[in-house]
């Protein structure tokens, strides 16, 4: 009896841990393959070079000012009502966010989300932000001059130019042309270039249905090859964290604008990884809505609508993802969603004890990752990602994006590793919570005058401190063009040794 109390136990720890092979592999020293198959266009940004105006993008920030009246055009109260021309200054209800239909046809959004477009309502040519959604009553085409292409004419879904003739009136019925100073049909456009966004979708909406395929499949072929995999064995890493988009479970036929292929290319990833020996972490880099507002979230304008509504469209991805890859030895683990931000905690929670048991239907083995929002501490879900057997919990520490890093100069960066990070990770592992996962950091600093030694020991205590996590630690990235960024460079120029 008590032989098969033994046994039945066994195969229960069995099928609520991952494998001993899986433990075996860890701490994991890993790499993200960021900018492959989710597009971030500050890593690599000649991918954007043949786009047709392409500094008029999805989600780019504009404002626009009346060169005869001297004014920019505001939508009233943010949206819902009437655009006038009579702000001396600009803020957020002058400033409007691009939808790109074509190279040269636009919505735009005020700040509340509305669109702009003529007034069905009244005589036709008066203009308002207050619809939802944009049709053809809210697309407009934008003429830049050819001398100076900041100046720019509006030309309306009626055939007429916008023009602002009073401060309190903008109107669709302009016919004259001309770019004097004093024509009201005349705008000098003001872009924010801070507020550019050049992720998934300003790369395939900006080149369009006809060449995004192409530029995509160049750039998945070449970026990662079966050689960057044989390099990163070669040289101690030993998995790899791959984004992903959700639409790569529309693979070959994912909603416009996004194009298929992807999918062959994590296949292929998979293929290489069990070559060198490599574990792979799928991670659900863009959720449906867009998770945070992020580029890398392939995010259309900067807006974050991911929540309830969505939940079930980010489920059937995790599960199309889990059912391809579950059984693969080479899966160390899925990532639910990747550095959610502003999003409500109980919905939240709900789709990650939903995703865990997705992936638990397809695998026993493989990890389950998750991650607390970044608009909070790391801890805030800490308690109930340990309510879950095989889960990792995910972090990521840059010496960067703070006032405080700026201040620094070598020596803290390198202590504020060994201290503060420690500390951090200490505080996060405990024997019945999670493992814990880095599951980004770089190379990159904000102590500019620093020597190469300086910056090989600051590389070097990460991976010192870093390696204290249980389940590991992800540099981010494989390949970039700004230098410290980039794994491969790193290691090329003596900066890391692992």
């Amino acid at each position: 009896m008590g032989h098969k109390l033994l046994c039945l136990n066994l195969v229960l720890l069995l099928a609520l841990h991952p494998s001993s092979s899986q433990h075996s592999s860890l701490p994991l020293r890993a790499v993200n393959l960021g900018n492959w198959l989710i597009i971030e266009g500050w890593m690599k940004p000649s991918l954007f070079d043949g786009i047709i105006n392409k500094d008029l993008l999805d989600g780019t920030q504009v404002r626009l000012m009346s060169t005869k009246l001297q004014k920019y055009l505001c939508s009233e109260n943010g949206g819902g009502t009437t655009v006038v021309a009579n702000r001396t200054s600009a803020s957020g209800w002058e400033t409007f966010r691009l939808w790109r239909v074509n190279e040269s046809s636009f919505n735009f959004r005020a700040s509340n989300n509305q669109f702009v477009g003529l007034d069905n309502q009244g005589a036709g040519n008066g203009l308002v932000a207050n619809s939802d959604s944009p049709s053809d009553l809210e697309t407009f085409q934008i003429v830049r001059s050819e001398d100076d292409p900041t100046f720019i004419r509006i030309l309306a879904p009626n055939g007429l130019f916008l023009q602002a003739n009073s401060e309190n009136m903008v109107t669709a019925d302009y016919e004259g042309s001309g770019w004097e100073d004093d024509n009201p049909s005349v705008f000098k456009m003001t872009i924010l270039k801070d507020k550019t966004i050049k992720g998934e979708y300003q790369i395939t909406n900006g080149y369009g249905p006809d060449r995004a395929p192409k530029i995509m499949q160049d750039h998945w072929n070449t970026y990662i090859t079966e050689e960057d995999f044989k390099f990163m064995s070669e040289n101690g890493i030993n998995a790899v964290r791959i984004p992903v988009g959700w639409w790569i479970a529309f693979d070959p036929t994912p909603p416009k604008p996004f194009v298929g292929g992807s999918l062959e290319a994590l296949d292929n990833a998979f293929t290489w990884a069990q070559s060198y020996g490599m574990k792979v972490i799928v991670d659900l880099h863009a959720a449906p809505g867009s998770q945070n507002g992020n580029p890398h979230s392939a995010t259309r304008d900067g807006s974050r609508e991911w929540g309830d509504s969505y939940i079930p469209q980010t489920l059937s991805v995790i599960d199309f993802l889990a059912a391809r890859y579950g059984d693969s030895s080479t899966l160390a683990a899925i990532a639910l969603m990747n550095e959610p931000l502003g999003v409500n905690l109980e919905s939240l929670k709900n789709y990650y004890r939903a995703g865990y048991d997705a992936v638990r239907k397809h695998s026993a083995s493989a990890y389950v990752i998750m991650s607390s929002p970044l608009d909070k501490s790391s801890k805030e879900l800490l308690s109930f990602i340990a309510g879950f057997e095989g889960t990792v919990i995910d972090v990521h520490y840059y010496n960067l994006f703070s006032n405080s890093f700026s201040k620094m100069n070598a020596q803290q960066n390198i202590d504020f590793i060994t201290k503060q990070r420690a500390s951090d990770i200490t505080s996060l592992t405990s024997a019945n919570g999670p493992l814990l996962f880095v599951g980004e950091w770089s190379g990159d600093w904000l102590a500019r005058t620093a020597s190469k030694e300086d910056h090989r020991r600051f590389v070097e205590v990460q991976v010192e401190v870093y390696s204290q996590a249980t389940f590991g630690w992800a540099y981010w990235a494989y390949k970039c063009d700004s230098d410290y960024w980039s794994l491969q460079w790193m290691i090329r120029n003596d900066f890391i040794k692992l």
